[in-house]
């Protein structure tokens, strides 16, 4: 490892932290506006240079323009990119490039223009390249793509295809290539023809000269930086082909991988480190779609050989155009798919040229037969394994282009299929053994109801013989399942134990039965079987794997099949959850000789850390730990193994610090968001309480910004479930369907983000206990005023804010973002995003009902609020987009209609067009305020506006 350890910069450290520091130890006064909130930036795509000298990230507001900034690690030296987004440090840390992003007033404007019309003519974006040696930047106007080389020596871009009124394509340099006059052909050509290409240009990043390639579609540069493929689709047809250019001699010519008339290339996927490229190769018929794939190889220095093509698909399938070429690590073998075959895509005999073609039929308004053939109809059957809308949502997703997954060895031509279509899902693998393979088809008509279940298999690469390795595993976000890296294990967590499976003999083994401490999810409140906490990486020899309890890391022994702490007890002795960061995304696996970098949680009191730990023994060593901030791993530096990572708290933005391997000097690199210490934001600390059951229970309070010991405040309450966790986190600024906490706690309110916990078949009256409680006990505290507490719930927490206030009127306003109201009339409802049934959401989920409409159809009533709208006598804000893809907007007309009969003070706001969380801003801008604007006149007393007390009449529009 390079030694920079920051000695020749000390001083500047010192000074430069100060300053830094400086910006948030005092907070301000002033009150958040709107307008403030809009001007907040938030960093995105951080990373860091091989040689840890430099990083770069993306400044964006919410609303306004964004800009890249590049920073020394070792000086001073900032630069930055108007309009900038997306950076990339070039291999070697000479230079930067990031797309430039059009003005937020150029995307508005075009928006506008657009509206019912094609978006093909917005404004485009471009590119620049930063020299970091001087700072220099180069800006390239109309830039659709654009890729660096592995060796960060080579910049190749393509443009977005020319209108009708377009200027010529050049750059902001003075003097254009001679050999770019052949790519201003381009413009000659039928602008309406998409599968033609633009022009790609491939930059010499140390001279600048730039070599021009007309009509390319798509490129890609080998990851040993040898050698640019790129594929062309010109007007004539005639050079259409896969090309490659050796980047050590860009004057000479370039090599044709294929070349056909009305060629069509796609896929491209280079192999790992090598120069060895796959590729699928068609024609386009007279109506310029792609037939006749067929997959091919090409290695440097030899021809192009072809692999696959429809004769090789098993019986009833093709190979398809639209493919997923993958190479397995060492290069031997490329997995690729086929495709169901269509009957239609069958041969027919050709039509004898002698027959009379088939007269029209005449116009018959009677023929039954030619109407029903017109019909609009889906037809619900109730075997059916998915529901329609489901399968609907599934088509485009997965069904209409999918593939089914085989591999060809290369060092013996063979093609093995290993997906069939009763064993659909099929992984790739790096190992030459097995892979692993999943079936959900026989517990498809479960997911309504249940959730995902699969059987499991592992698949001989070499036969595409399947053996079963667990049957009816439940599948979910976290997948439960992970084949070791040399294929001779397979390790699986179900029914709250972890499985180890030996592929060799089919054995297997359950590793934690007889463990002292529980494997699945301690805080688990659904009527479902808790999931685990999930596993780290293999080892790299296949001898050992890392499993989580809630707190420890475990190492597995694959060979014994022994247990070792590898955190020694020290996190549930000490409350804290370890967690081994993945520093390199390359690699899927770790070796026994490797020091872990571990993520450190605090159950209790909520402060994150930096470990490290090693597998062969020695638990646990702190290395980077504040007690009151949470901190993030960004990226570690490939060459130095500097470390960049984020630290934050509630009142503290997460800027970008920097600390070598060992974490014994750490500097701040970023000052995001300084205004902060101009506002009265607020300070965020831990309250304990006990629900109405007795159940101990903690909260975040945020004191307003001007807090005076003694003085009662209006409280905002905003919850979901677990939130405390966030007790150092920072609410990022941002305009959106939620409360911006810092804006009510500079504007005198104290903010309480309380924990719920949850009792299967009561989940209204589990928040309610929860609640009342831990709001009394901010009255106790002296904090809040008893009668002048709001309550804000969004989703799962608008349904519980909906069912709350009809238990109780401790609540002076309440809003409810899309709330389930009518849990009977929403049990059998459709989640439209997905296309889901609803009522695995009840009987497993979310909305903790446990069980069926018809097992317990009590639980149902007495959880929903529509049924006690009598009771509610708390002025209640209703919020739905009328596009909820989640929870039919029809709930919330249900609850506005009881409330209306019932002659309740309730306002029901319907964003057109919007899903389950507002989209559009100036919608979250209106609802923003409209929220802010109940709450202040029902907790502080101000005047209510006129939508409040008049209402709005719909005019037309």
């Amino acid at each position: 490892m390079h030694n920079r350890d920051f000695s020749r910069s000390q001083s500047i450290i010192v000074l430069l932290t100060a300053v830094l520091l400086a910006s948030v130890a005092f907070a301000g006064d002033k009150a958040l506006t709107f307008t403030d909130l809009m001007k907040f930036h938030e960093i995105h795509d951080a990373s860091i240079s091989e040689e840890g000298q430099w990083i770069a990230y993306a400044l964006i507001p919410d609303r306004g323009d964004g800009e890249v900034v590049i920073r020394s690690t070792e000086d001073d030296r900032e630069f930055r990119i108007e309009l900038g987004t997306k950076p990339l440090i070039a291999s070697g840390g000479a230079w930067v490039v990031a797309a430039i992003e059009p003005t937020l007033e150029e995307k508005e404007k075009a928006a506008e223009k657009s509206k019912g019309k094609s978006k093909d003519n917005g404004p485009q974006k471009g590119l620049a390249l930063v020299d970091l040696g001087n700072g220099k930047e180069i800006r390239i106007e109309k830039v659709e793509s654009f890729a660096l080389s592995e060796d960060g020596e080579w910049l190749a871009y393509k443009h977005y295809r020319e209108d009708k009124n377009a200027e010529d394509i050049d750059t902001e340099e003075t003097e254009k290539p001679p050999q770019e006059e052949e790519a201003n052909d381009e413009k000659k050509a039928k602008k309406e023809d998409k599968n033609l290409g633009t022009t790609l240009k491939l930059r010499n990043l140390a001279n600048g000269e730039e070599k021009p390639v007309p009509w390319v579609t798509t490129f890609s540069f080998d990851d040993s930086a040898t050698v640019l493929a790129y594929v062309i689709s010109a007007p004539d047809g005639e050079s259409n082909g896969l090309y490659l250019q050796n980047l050590s001699d860009t004057a000479s010519d370039v090599v044709s991988a294929h070349q056909q008339t009305n060629g069509h290339y796609t896929e491209l996927a280079w192999a790992h480190e090598q120069p060895q490229l796959a590729f699928v190769a068609s024609v386009r018929d007279e109506d310029g779609e792609p037939t006749g794939a067929e997959v091919w190889t090409w290695r440097s220095g030899a021809e192009s050989t072809l692999l696959a093509g429809s004769d090789d698909a098993p019986e009833g399938f093709k190979l398809p155009v639209k493919n997923e070429l993958e190479w397995s690590r060492d290069g031997n073998r490329l997995f690729l798919g086929f495709a169901v075959a269509d009957p239609a895509d069958e041969e027919t005999d050709p039509v004898d040229s002698d027959e009379e073609p088939e007269e029209e039929k005449p116009f018959d308004p009677y023929d039954i037969d030619a109407l029903v053939a017109k019909r609009g109809l889906d037809v619900w059957h109730w075997n059916d394994p998915l529901i329609i809308p489901h399968q609907k949502k599934r088509w485009d997703r997965e069904e209409k282009d999918r593939t089914y997954l085989a591999v060809a060895h290369l060092d013996s031509g063979r093609i093995v299929p290993l997906a069939k279509l009763d064993i659909p899902k099929v992984q790739t693998a790096d190992n030459g053994n097995v892979t692993l393979a999943g079936s959900p088809l026989p517990y498809l008509k479960e997911v309504t109801w249940d959730g995902g279940y699969g059987d499991v298999y592992v698949v001989d690469l070499t036969t595409g013989n399947e053996q079963i390795v667990v049957k009816r595993i439940a599948t979910g976000r976290r997948p439960p399942v992970s084949l070791s890296p040399g294929g001779r294990f397979v390790l699986y967590y179900d029914a709250g134990d972890w499985h180890l499976y030996t592929v060799a003999d089919a054995s297997t083994t359950n590793l934690t039965e007889s463990m002292h401490v529980p494997f699945a999810n301690e805080d688990h409140d659904y009527p479902s079987d808790p999931p685990g906490y999930g596993h780290s990486e293999w080892f790299s020899d296949d001898s050992g794997v890392l499993i989580y309890d809630k707190y420890d890391i475990w190492q597995v022994s694959t060979q014994t099949g022994e247990m070792t702490n590898l955190t020694k007890g020290e996190g549930r002795k000490n409350e804290t959850e370890f967690r081994v960061i993945d520093t390199n995304d390359e690699i899927d696996w770790i070796d026994a000789s490797d020091e872990l970098l571990l993520s450190a949680y605090h159950d209790k009191e909520k402060h994150f850390a930096f470990y490290s730990s090693h597998p062969s023994g020695g638990g646990v060593k702190s290395l980077y730990e504040t007690r009151n901030h949470r901190v993030d791993f960004v990226a570690r530096a490939e060459d130095t193994g500097q470390i960049l990572f984020t630290r934050q708290r509630y009142d503290e933005f997460p800027n970008l610090w920097i600390t070598d391997s060992k974490f014994k000097h750490s500097m701040r690199l970023s000052d995001v968001n300084p205004q902060i210490a101009d506002y009265a934001w607020g300070k965020a600390e831990l309250i304990e309480w006990s629900s109405a059951d007795g159940i101990p229970l903690q909260g975040i309070l945020i004191k307003p910004g001007n807090y005076e010991p003694g003085k009662r405040y209006p409280v905002l309450v905003y919850y979901y479930r677990f939130f405390t966790q966030r007790l150092h986190s920072f609410n990022q600024p941002v305009v959106n369907h939620r409360p911006s906490y810092p804006i009510y706690a500079s504007n005198d309110y104290a903010v309480f983000l309380p924990d719920i916990r949850f009792q299967v078949g009561q989940p209204g009256f589990s928040a309610t206990k929860c609640l009342v409680p831990g709001v009394q006990k901010l009255v106790d505290m002296g904090i809040a005023d008893p009668d002048a507490i709001g309550l804000h719930g969004h989703s799962w927490s608008g349904y519980q804010t909906a069912f709350v206030i009809t238990q109780t009127d401790l609540f002076a306003a309440a809003v409810a973002g899309a709330p389930v109201s009518n849990m009977t009339s929403a049990y059998s409802g459709i989640r439209l995003q997905t296309g889901l049934a609803r009522q695995f959401q009840y009987e497993k989920s979310q909305s903790r009902i446990g069980g069926s409409l018809w097992e317990y159809p009590e639980r149902y009533i007495e959880n929903s609020p529509v049924f006690f709208a009598d009771r509610i006598n708390t002025p209640l804000l209703i919020q739905f987009g009328d596009d909820d893809g989640a929870v039919p907007w029809e709930q919330g007309i249900e609850l506005y209609l009881a409330c209306r009969r019932l002659g309740k003070d309730c306002i029901f706001l319907q964003y057109r067009g919007e899903p389950h969380h507002l989209k559009k801003y100036p919608n979250k801008v209106d609802y923003s305020i409209k929220m802010k604007q109940f709450f202040d006149h029902h907790l502080k007393g101000e005047p209510a506006p006129e939508w409040m007390t008049e209402g709005v009449p719909y005019q037309g529009k």
